[in-house]
């Protein structure tokens, strides 16, 4: 089960943030930045799945912009790795005239993955 979604950038600031279960806004700040801290600081050499406290972390860098989804234990890792390429994919042929440059680099980058 996924328990949230996010999108931050590489200065750490989150752009788009949805939790699936309750949690209270302090709570949320602080998760938040842990995670954004945990992510930003791998290597790209690194694996995308990190254990964190009783759930896991997969994220997806895509230029400047990290996807982040924290799932439950049980959850399929890399079918969620491919639910967020597929999630980018949309935003891209969606939003293509809006962020151009920034989508292009993402084109470049899936098609390297």
């Amino acid at each position: 089960m996924i328990k949230f979604f996010l999108m931050v950038n590489k200065q750490g600031q989150t752009r788009l943030s949805r939790y699936y279960e309750h949690v209270d806004i302090h709570k949320r700040t602080m998760l938040e930045a842990e995670v954004i801290k945990n992510c930003l600081s791998r290597s790209k050499d690194q694996c995308s799945f990190i254990e964190y406290k009783d759930f896991k972390l997969v994220y997806r860098q895509y230029a400047a912009l990290f996807v982040v989804v924290g799932i439950n234990e049980t959850e399929n890792e890399m079918a969620v790795y491919e639910l967020i390429h597929n999630f980018v994919e949309v935003l891209d042929k969606y939003f293509s005239r809006v962020v151009s440059e920034t989508l292009n680099l993402l084109q470049n980058i899936s098609s390297l993955l």
